[in-house]
């Protein structure tokens, strides 16, 4: 039903306008051995079409329904966490997520804090730093899920902006990849117009996706804001398997730049491969040589310890990320594992200045970081203005 508040009208069915919607496409690096059709799944006509017309794009997967189970309670009967971790990326879950409207909740760091929303939970990528995969509903259940239920979740969203009455950000990547799942589903055609025509309610997204067609042709009217997560090709190809290649997420920026999109980036984890100093600033100039961008957020590792013990899991003991952190980590209030001060400094310093070289009026943030990390580096008016809002 619409809100009564938003003052027009979007229709409650993705498929009563079969123009407005693209037929399903397969999600490149995405091929589930199982699809499990949790509650909600097949509770009405529309959310059943879609379920079926995915399916059948993965003929070779096993279709099982728990249609009792809620998504967050599917089991993959797996007591090793590396190969659940694995199974779980190969298992596509529909379910529906009736409290998929979230404010984030950091304590002890410089995070704003900022509404957030998942028609999507986790991500089909691979990659070996992953925080998500540490968290406590993600290490239960480790699936790549499909919220069916997307017009509940856009009346939360009109609710809460009606009555915050100012432009507000809701933010698509924290507990997922906004757009990986987009091909599937066709989600971005029904939530970009939907910000397009709010009076209140902008969404920011996040993305290693390089698929944006579904984008291209949309009237977003500058209310949605869409950012990579770029990492330099060496460092992709090291610890980013399975993910769309830098070089194709920068042209589906510029295309996405061209339709109008204002666009920024999220350079995070920074990883201190060998010569990094090089190796970001080679990037860097690249990047920004290229794209014409709103906003960069930089920032190191901040996971914590369960998310920290796949990563070795993964790539070992010794693999650069734990020797960056060194076996004496500080103790920080928020929990989080982070490189010495030392190194963040050095790191992001060295950044800033190859970005000022080439936009020196760009605005640059820092993700999950200290006050005082800011304040070395002169970035006190920056505290706040990050990725995920405004």
């Amino acid at each position: 039903m619409p809100s009564a508040s938003r003052g027009y009208v979007i229709a409650p069915s993705l498929f009563d306008n079969p123009d407005r919607v693209s037929s399903p496409r397969r999600v490149e690096f995405f091929k589930p051995e199982r699809i499990i059709l949790g509650k909600g799944s097949l509770s009405n006509s529309r959310r059943r079409d879609l379920v079926e017309r995915i399916c059948k794009l993965y003929p070779a997967g096993e279709v099982i329904e728990e249609l009792d189970t809620p998504h967050n309670r599917i089991s993959l009967d797996d007591s090793n966490s590396l190969q659940l971790h694995y199974r779980g990326k190969q298992t596509l879950v529909f379910g529906e997520h009736n409290s998929a409207v979230r404010l984030s909740e950091e304590q002890d760091n410089t995070c704003p804090n900022y509404w957030h929303f998942s028609p999507y939970g986790f991500c089909p990528y691979d990659c070996k730093y992953c925080y998500l995969a540490g968290t406590p509903g993600v290490k239960f259940s480790p699936t790549v899920k499909i919220f069916l239920n997307l017009w509940d979740i856009l009346n939360q969203i009109d609710g809460i902006a009606n009555k915050l009455a100012k432009p507000t950000a809701f933010y698509l990547g924290k507990l997922q990849d906004g757009l990986a799942l987009d091909p599937l589903t066709g989600y971005s055609q029904i939530i970009i117009p939907f910000f397009a025509e709010h009076p209140w309610a902008r969404q920011t997204l996040l993305t290693k996706s390089a698929d944006v067609d579904n984008l291209l042709k949309l009237d977003h009217r500058g209310h949605t804001i869409l950012s990579w997560s770029l990492n330099p090709a060496c460092v992709c190809l090291q610890f980013e398997a399975h993910s769309p290649s830098v070089t194709d997420r920068i042209k589906a920026m510029k295309k996405c730049a061209a339709a109008g999109y204002p666009i920024r980036a999220v350079i995070m984890p920074i990883i201190p491969v060998e010569q990094w100093e090089k190796v970001y600033a080679d990037f860097l100039s690249e990047l920004l040589e290229n794209v014409q961008f709103e906003r960069i957020t930089l920032g190191g590792l901040c996971s914590y310890p369960a998310a920290l013990r796949l990563t070795e899991n993964k790539l070992g003991p010794d693999n650069v990320i734990s020797q960056a952190l060194g076996s004496n980590q500080e103790n920080l209030p928020d929990g989080r594992s982070r490189y010495p001060k030392s190194l963040r400094l050095k790191m992001y310093g060295h950044f800033i200045s190859v970005i000022r070289r080439y936009q020196p009026e760009l605005d640059v943030s820092l993700c999950l970081e200290e006050r005082s990390v800011f304040e070395s580096l002169g970035l006190t008016s920056s505290l706040g203005r990050c990725n995920c809002v405004l």
